[in-house]
């Protein structure tokens, strides 16, 4: 887990070497400082003590306050950039591998959770990186020459504190140990409040159209006090550490203040003088202060992990679409074939969502596909731009296996209108640029034309430059199916698939499109799915699905005299017209 994420330092390696560097030179004068002081009060007990040395040795002192406070100045400077670097990469690192990730990848860790992981969860790992590159070097540094300072003036106190040590450091594992399942159980109470945030902002309209706001507010209140209570329970357990920490220490210096005067006065300072106490409680203090920083990092710890593992789940995670080893940049045309396919989303369920189906399309021909809500209509179309792979069979566009193609080549050949049209903010001429991002402002306006958007776009006072709002808040439903289908187009494509993409255009409109892209695009595939028959009815074929499978295929005559299923579709959509 640590290699892992340790790649996402890269640029900030000299600042996370310097920072411990900084700590590490601090801590050396720190420790300087009390052993000056107390060769000072020796000297000054003399019975002629040297005035002059005194002076010098006290302006040393302050040299060496003034290099500490310096060096703790130059490690936190150093720290702050290299954490505040490393989490800027890691979520730059998160982002990238989420946007190589399939369908399926994204259904199994959910947008809400992915969006937590790269904010809340980077967050507690760029607060512990910066305590561990500073605090975790200066922790052993500070025991290390404190103990060996302090066995260097009276062995019998040095044993005192190492006594210490280890029992702090058992009730700071037990600590610790027993927080770390409760904060793993609140990242996952985290992920549902996202869910349910993101989902009742994307659904708003709809929360106000039912007057649901008070409903949707005491859900959002019941995962906020789930949150609170894990918390609650895990930081009751953290809270602990300080107060026994603070226990121990006062504890501590108050034997090694009794032992040292025991020393003291029974040895007649041969074993520990009177210059030294005042060092050896500083020493004392330096040593369990480190302590208590070293629980700091290990409550830091404690709830960062489960950040770490959740972050390195996600960068360990592979794509279940890859792009072959010697991949096909060309697709000739827009010739599709489905041999023996089916597919389910997991491996796992016991039905398929798309089952044996076999078809064949001729390059340019137009195709509809009818069938009920969870016919896999939509599925049956993800299938030929790789959105997710076939479980069995093989999908072939242009004569190959879909597999066989570079990813963005594929895409780029087959263009996907999906049903949740989506635009992006920025002008109208930014969200058509998607489709092609060299694409003149001709060659936007001509498949505007063509997608029935020239229209409105015309109507507005900054025309192609007018701004979309984030998720085309600004502009209506068949506005933005229209934009999206232009989007489309720039693409050129081999393959143009509208899943129900006009379902919000006027039927007069809807028609129009289609006689644009029979006479603008006639060696295009055109794949419509639709709910109106009216829209396909003028297909070479129509494809009827049902469960997964498919029904029949022929012409609109040929369905409307044999098929049960597009019978009772049309009679329903025109039995106004033929009472």
């Amino acid at each position: 887990m640590i290699k892992i994420l340790m790649k996402s330092i890269r640029e900030y390696k000299k600042a996370s070497l310097l920072a411990p560097f900084f700590v590490a030179l601090e801590v050396v004068m720190e420790c300087l400082i009390p052993l000056l002081m107390s060769y000072i009060l020796g000297r000054a007990q003399e019975d002629i003590p040297d005035t002059k040395l005194i002076i010098i040795l006290s302006l040393v002192i302050v040299v060496l306050g003034f290099f500490s406070l310096t060096f703790g100045v130059l490690s936190g400077k150093f720290g702050a950039i290299a954490a505040a670097g490393f989490a800027k990469n890691l979520r730059r690192d998160l982002f990238f591998k989420s946007q190589d990730f399939s369908f399926e990848n994204i259904d199994k860790f959910s947008s809400a959770s992915l969006v937590t992981r790269m904010t809340t969860d980077v967050s507690h790992i760029q607060m512990a990186y910066g305590m561990i590159i500073r605090i975790t070097v200066r922790v052993p540094l500070m025991m290390i020459f404190s103990v060996s300072l302090t066995f260097l003036m009276s062995v019998k106190i040095g044993l005192i504190y190492l006594a210490f040590i280890p029992l702090l450091g058992l009730i700071l594992f037990i600590i610790v140990k027993c927080a770390m399942p409760r904060f793993d159980k609140v990242f996952h109470k985290y992920d549902k409040l996202n869910a349910s945030v993101e989902e009742n902002i994307k659904g708003i309209r709809v929360v106000k159209t039912y007057v649901r706001e008070d409903y949707e507010k005491e859900k959002f209140k019941k995962s906020a006090e789930e949150v609170r209570n894990d918390f609650v329970k895990a930081e009751r357990i953290v809270a602990w550490n300080q107060p026994v920490m603070m226990f121990f220490m006062y504890i501590s210096l108050t034997v090694v203040s009794f032992f040292s005067a025991y020393l003291i006065v029974t040895t007649n300072s041969s074993e520990l003088g009177i210059e030294n106490v005042s060092a050896v409680i500083t020493y004392g203090t330096q040593i369990l202060m480190s302590l208590m920083l070293l629980s700091m990092i290990f409550v830091m710890l404690s709830l960062s992990i489960s950040s770490m593992r959740r972050v390195v789940e996600v960068l360990k995670e592979e794509s279940t679409i890859k792009n072959p080893e010697d991949p096909i940049y060309e697709v000739e045309d827009g010739s599709i074939e489905f041999k023996n396919v089916s597919f389910k989303y997991s491996l796992e369920a016991e039905k398929f969502a798309l089952a044996d189906v076999n078809i064949k399309i001729e390059s340019g021909q137009t195709i509809g596909i009818l069938g009920g809500t969870g016919s896999s209509k939509t599925t049956f179309v993800n299938l030929l731009s790789r959105l997710y792979d076939t479980t069995v069979g093989e999908v072939i566009v242009g004569g190959k296996n879909v597999r066989e193609y570079d990813l963005k080549t594929l895409r780029d050949s087959v263009a996907v209108v999906l049903q949740k049209n989506v635009l992006f903010s920025g002008t109208i001429l930014d969200n058509l640029r998607w489709g092609n991002e060299n694409a003149t402002l001709e060659e936007a306006q001509e498949a505007c034309h063509l997608a029935c958007a020239d229209e409105f776009i015309e109507q507005f006072p900054e025309k192609y430059n007018t701004y979309i709002e984030q998720g085309g808040t600004n502009v209506s439903g068949g506005q933005k199916q229209r934009l999206c289908i232009a989007r489309a187009l720039l693409k050129q494509p081999k393959v143009l698939i509208l899943d129900d993409s006009t379902s919000a255009v006027d039927t007069k409109t809807d028609a129009i499109i289609r006689k644009s892209f029979k006479e603008s695009i006639p060696n295009t595939t055109k794949i419509i799915i639709a709910q109106r028959v009216s829209s396909i009815e003028e297909a070479d074929k129509i494809i009827v699905l049902d469960g997964g499978k498919i029904n029949a295929i022929g012409t609109h005559e040929e369905l409307l005299a044999s098929n049960s299923i597009y019978q009772e579709v049309y009679y329903l959509q025109n039995k106004k017209e033929e009472e």
